[in-house]
């Protein structure tokens, strides 16, 4: 009987944010990831002993975790979290307002009320440091403290007796709570890297590397590989081209591997799903077995492209090629390759998040073994690979998502016929290995290196780091050996592919000037290393401007046509943004659909737009909008209306208003209730935009609460609707597949228009 077996790869990896010049660390997200994600991803196996799994660790990383477990890393923004509140000086309390509220606003702050009130506290003020700190008191920083490193504690870890205490306790911390909070960090901290050396001991686990800084291998062996991908492609002035930089990185990462985890990997999941032929022929003379990538590159490197039908299934043929393991043959060169369903790994990434967890773990097993079955069919073993991001994600699901992760490890571990291996053991059992005979350079991005490389702020980049390369080949033979090692260091953390994940218009994030700042002071700590001046230019920005706001609140009444036809740049003027925050959350492969939404209201309405990231996407899907009335005080909302559009072949097919008596319904492009004043419109052409009477809502715009909380005769009046909640999403077969906010909600208070002017 033929077997399915399921090769599960997580994939470990934060930024090098240590500064080797001064030993700071320029962001926390080594020390908190390693707190949550990931020593509970690992420990978690020990309940499914059948469950065997891959895990992919950049060494980059694991020398952070290091740091930190030594009590070496200074992290300033742990320092802020450890002073006493009382000591922390102006700059700091603005520093700590800033960054300790950076977490998912539902599962992570949401879940500790105390926590939550305080960015409520802080929301108040816009979200501007220097206008909130006022209002914070030390015992309101002290719980900030506390509770802002709690939050990121792993659920293994909450179950501790003291940890559980502290929680709850909820409120007034002491310095001997937070003395307490950030002495344990330390110890489990040292928890994270024996975990996973137990479990590859114990063979629940093979443990992959990446090379050591995260490169591009295919890039840094030659930038001109970026056109080769993508021909037309923009390229840097200045030719990069080290091949020996990229062995060395890879020689490093699989040393780092032998020294903490007694064992040297045979598998390499390469920076981004990168590999080229090059690539692979370093990879193979030192010794690598497997190699894995995304879909896309073998759709490239045989000529096919991977279309799915309407359920997400490929035909009988595709499935075949895609769900086994591949070897790859070129003169010395041999290199098995196994190559991750694209679809499937995003479902985790991107979906699952908001279903139920049961639900989502029956969803994914089902969509597993129907994506087999037309191999299974035909006699074969199929090898299903779903990787992707292993800490990320879980921000955006409760409790981690360790209930989602639960019922599907114990399905696994309960169906017949399916085996959860690792890569090794895979190509161990797998009989029909197929040939590859030639590989078409690419990422899990696109089958191609756009991210890193063509944009003008890319190219900058990488003629930046040409020219530091260049220099250092020049004077490192007239240094000292400890300059030499330093400013070569700096080099390879430089070739790191995070910095250019950043560049360029694809992602962006509230830390953009924190990498590009850091990118610059490594390539300038090159220049200093070998005792000379860093160039000018490393002192500019490399971002072309400014970054966009995630949101802008609305400043004045607006009174937009409803067409959908075209952007009226004036009559949206005023109104409320919010623009999609396109980096990574998790492995990126998720398809941003939308780009930014615009709400806001008049006197009689509300309205609202959404600009897709692009052309209306040709399928069928329904757009969904959420709408919430509040008033002040009371704790659930007045009304709920859920506007749900029906959209075929680009069209808008119809569309209906939930929560009234009377539903609205429509089948043309521009649909309306009654030819009545106060008609509820929506439309799509271009873009999607609708309108709803504030009647339905039960809002009316009028004074602030502060000046109309007493009838005329004085007494207590209902208090009125204060403000409406407003969120997008995009769905396709009873999926959600992307939303505006991702979290959270675009909120819009009703003012009159008078006061919504005074506010500004």
């Amino acid at each position: 009987m033929p077997a399915l077996r399921l090769i599960l790869l997580w994939h470990q990896h934060q930024p090098f944010y240590k500064d080797l010049v001064t030993g700071e660390y320029r962001l926390p997200w080594v020390r908190l990831h390693a707190l949550k994600d990931y020593y509970g991803m690992v420990k978690l196996l020990d309940e499914f002993p059948g469950v065997h799994q891959n895990f992919n660790l950049v060494p980059s990383l694991i020398t952070q975790i290091q740091d930190y477990v030594a009590g070496t890393a200074q992290d300033p923004f742990l320092t802020v979290a450890a002073k006493p509140a009382k000591d922390l000086t102006l700059k700091e309390r603005h520093f700590a307002l800033q960054y300790l509220f950076q977490a998912n606003p539902a599962n992570v702050i949401g879940r500790y009320p105390r926590y939550w009130e305080l960015r409520e506290q802080f929301r108040e003020h816009g979200y501007v440091p220097e206008k909130a700190e006022k209002y914070f008191e030390s015992r309101h920083f002290t719980d900030l403290q506390v509770l802002s490193q709690i939050a990121w504690f792993d659920e293994f870890f909450l179950e501790d007796k003291d940890v559980a205490e502290l929680i709850k306790k909820e409120r007034n911390y002491s310095l001997e709570d937070q003395a307490f909070v950030i002495k344990r960090e330390r110890e489990l901290l040292g928890k994270v890297l024996p975990a996973y050396a137990d479990a590859a001991k114990k063979g629940s686990i093979e443990i992959s590397a990446t090379p050591f800084y995260h490169p591009i291998l295919p890039l840094v062996g030659d930038t001109n590989v970026g056109a080769v991908s993508s021909p037309g492609l923009p390229l840097p002035q200045n030719r990069f081209r080290h091949p020996e930089d990229a062995r060395e990185q890879l020689v490093r990462a699989l040393d780092l591997h032998q020294q903490v985890f007694g064992v040297r990997p045979q598998g390499v999941w390469p920076s981004e799903g990168s590999v080229s032929e090059e690539a692979v022929a370093i990879a193979h003379s030192l010794g690598i077995k497997w190699m894995a990538t995304d879909e896309g590159v073998l759709g490239r490197s045989t000529g096919v492209f991977f279309a799915r039908d309407g359920n997400g299934r490929l035909p009988a043929q595709l499935a075949e090629r895609l769900y086994n393991i591949h070897r790859y043959e070129n003169g010395q060169t041999a290199m098995h390759m196994v190559f991750r369903d694209h679809t499937i790994s995003d479902l985790i990434g991107f979906v699952y998040s908001g279903m139920d967890p049961g639900d989502a773990a029956g969803h994914l097993l089902h969509n597993i073994k129907e994506a087999a079955k037309p191999v299974l069919a035909q006699g074969r073993d199929a090898v299903v690979s779903v990787i992707l991001d292993g800490e990320n994600a879980w921000e955006y699901y409760p409790k981690s998502g360790r209930e989602f992760l639960r019922r599907f490890y114990d399905a696994l571990q309960r169906e017949a016929g399916l085996e959860p291996v690792t890569v090794s053991e895979a190509i161990g059992r797998h009989r029909n290995i197929s040939p590859l005979p030639s590989l078409v350079p690419g990422s899990w991005i696109n089958a191609n290196f756009n991210v890193w490389i063509g944009a003008p702020e890319d190219n900058r980049a990488w003629d930046y780091l040409h020219h530091a390369r260049e220099f250092y080949a020049q004077h490192a033979a007239h240094a000292s050996e400890a300059q030499r090692k330093l400013a070569f260091e700096e080099i390879l953390i430089a070739e790191g592919s995070d910095w250019n994940w950043w560049y360029g218009p694809e992602h962006h994030s509230a830390n953009d000037r924190d990498f590009d700042e850091l990118y610059r002071k490594h390539l300038s700590n090159v220049y200093q290393a070998l005792g000379a001046a860093p160039p000018d230019y490393l002192a500019q920005p490399i971002t072309a401007g400014e970054i966009r706001p995630a949101f802008i609140p609305q400043t004045h009444y607006i009174h937009p046509r409803v067409t959908g036809d075209m952007i009226r740049y004036f009559e949206w003027m005023g109104a409320a943004i919010y623009t999609a925050d396109q980096r990574a959350g998790a492995m990126h492969g998720k398809q941003f659909l939308l780009d930014s939404v615009y709400a806001g209201i008049d006197s009689k309405f509300v309205y609202g737009r959404l600009d897709f990231a692009g052309a209306v996407p040709d399928m069928e899907f329904d757009l969904v909008v959420n709408l919430e009335s509040w008033a002040n005080g009371e704790a659930r909302p007045r009304r709920t209306l859920r506007l749900d559009a029906k959209v075929q072949e680009r069209k808008l097919a119809g569309w209906k208003v939930d929560g009234l008596e009377e539903q609205s319904s429509a089948t043309s492009g521009v649909a309306r209730v009654a030819a009545t004043e106060e008609a509820a419109k929506a439309a799509l052409m271009r873009n999607f935009e609708f309108r709803l009477p504030l009647n339905w809502l039960l809002a009316v715009p009028g004074p602030s609460c502060e000046t109309a909380d007493q009838n005329k005769s004085g007494a207590a009046a209902i208090p009125p609707t204060s403000r409406l909640r407003l969120r997008f999403s995009l769905w396709q077969n009873r999926l959600p597949v992307d939303a505006l906010p991702v979290e959270g909600w675009i909120e819009l208070q009703l003012v009159t228009e008078a006061e919504m002017h005074s506010a500004m």
